[in-house]
């Protein structure tokens, strides 16, 4: 698909969220007759209008004469437009799909569009992805983060400087939902870093959701995983060219950890491996960023970066917001904000980094099973401080596998994100936190849970979080 074989055909885009609003601008200049659906009228409704689009609000029908539907990756497949789609045998594709179909508009003759290296997995794929970007940039490419994270892929892969792409190769986060609705995504080089439980809800089974994730590698001449995550692991062993990342000495067809070093055994010329850098060089603690670095290298070394601009990308790494990020000391004790760790995978990689935790959890747990994440963190805990709708399956497992931590719970849970309540609630735990942890401890906003019963989002709730530290440091700490 190009530009021309969106001219005249009628396109119905559902969902107007900002990987939505891109894809109907992207269309419009491309000729298409434009529909928008939603649930509610967005913002972005009137210039969408004002350009040609037709507004035609909630619908859970496909009008007649609908030639393609682009949805939103939150519209589960089971939404009445998407089911109706489905039936007529309408096609239904994200937007990371146009993009890709796109990505060849108005190239030159024997220009080529910019390679996608691409990065899916439960967590750490925008820890991930924004290291690859560094390290792309670091080895003189021009290059971005792009889909998941940062700008939507249409505006990216349509970009141009002077005729040809903005950008030489692109870095591409894609979560399960837009990978569920993408059928010819074909990446240079891609990676699965791990499979844990998660979006069952959305997907319908873990099996549906851990297939969604492989999709990732089905077009790809390299597949990344990490070694010791068994799901993903399991989806490279078969591919034609498989490289797994590990914690170990690497093995050949490896990126590993010897001696301190990361070390490439996966695309080096020497069969003992090329160093890529020293761990401690990296400014993001614990184990689960090491693995991070590693698949980012791993992409990066597939698509031809020298191992030089690996390192100096990896070691100019700082990180994003609300990810293992120190807030704040107080009276000798380290405030973490891992707001980010909205699964109890993602919150036992951040746990994993510090000896001794005051924990703060809890909030939306979307069905996840917490018993094997309390039960591996235990000999950890200092403490821990419960917060949001579903803090009381969090305190019973803690009664059953850690009996002996002190827990306090904060009352909270309704408050849907809006006003001074949550900043209030996060006040409370902050102040809980603080009144179990001792010096050298760290204090971690890991919360294993989405955050939309108490807080608008993650980043909300992290910044509440630093707050509350800030004004607790301001009070004497």
């Amino acid at each position: 698909m190009n530009q021309a074989d969106l001219a005249g055909r009628t396109v119905l885009v559902a969902g107007l969220g900002v990987s939505g609003a891109a894809a109907a601008r992207v269309l419009l200049a491309a000729g298409a007759r434009v529909l928008l659906a939603d649930a509610a009228e967005p913002a972005a409704v009137d210039d969408l209008a004002a350009a040609g689009a037709t507004w035609l609000g909630r619908a859970d029908a496909v009008p007649d004469g609908v030639d393609l539907v682009v949805t939103s990756p939150g519209w589960r497949p089971d939404a009445p437009l998407l089911a109706d789609a489905a039936r007529r045998g309408t096609e239904v594709v994200g937007e990371p799909e146009l993009a890709w179909r796109l990505r060849a508009t108005a190239l030159p003759p024997g220009e080529r569009p910019a390679p996608w290296l691409a990065v899916t997995g439960t967590n750490g794929k925008t820890t991930t992805v924004t290291m690859l970007e560094a390290v792309l940039q670091a080895a003189g490419l021009r290059a971005v983060a792009a889909g998941n994270v940062g700008r939507p892929l249409v505006e990216v892969v349509t970009a141009r400087d002077q005729g040809r792409p903005a950008y030489d190769v692109l870095a591409v986060e894609l979560s399960s939902f837009q990978l569920h609705w993408s059928s010819s995504i074909a990446p240079a080089a891609a990676a699965v870093l791990n499979v844990a439980d998660d979006h069952v809800d959305w997907h319908g089974s873990f099996a549906a959701y851990r297939d969604a994730k492989a999709r990732i590698l089905e077009r790809a001449p390299v597949a990344v995983a990490d070694a010791g995550d068994a799901v993903a692991a399991g989806l490279v062993a078969a591919h034609p060219r498989p490289v797994t990342v590990t914690l170990g000495e690497p093995g050949p067809g490896q990126l590993g950890v010897r001696d301190g070093l990361l070390v490439d055994r996966a695309f080096a010329d020497d069969p003992a491996g090329e160093v890529l850098l020293e761990r401690s060089t990296l400014t993001v603690p614990g184990p689960h960023n090491t693995v991070n670095a590693l698949a980012a290298a791993a992409l990066a070394r597939a698509a031809g970066v020298p191992a030089e601009a690996v390192g100096r990308g990896l070691a100019g790494f700082r990180g994003g917001a609300h990810r293992n990020v120190v807030v704040g000391t107080v009276a000798g004790v380290a405030y973490v904000d891992d707001s980010k760790a909205t699964n109890p995978h993602a919150a036992g990689a951040s746990l994993a980094a510090y000896p001794r935790v005051v924990w703060i959890a809890g909030g939306l747990l979307k069905g996840a099973d917490v018993d094997p994440l309390v039960a591996a963190v235990a000999g950890r805990l200092a403490g821990v401080v419960l917060l949001g709708r579903d803090r009381a399956v969090l305190a019973a497992s803690l009664a059953r596998h850690a009996p002996t931590v002190p827990v306090t719970e904060v009352p909270s849970g309704d408050h849907e994100g809006m006003g001074p309540a949550a900043e209030e609630t996060m006040a409370r735990v902050v102040a809980a936190a603080a009144a179990l942890a001792g010096e050298g401890d760290t204090v971690l906003l890991a919360p294993a849970a989405a955050s939309m019963d108490v807080f608008t989002d993650y980043a909300h709730r992290g910044r509440a979080f630093a707050d509350a530290v800030h004004a607790l440091a301001g009070g004497g700490g």
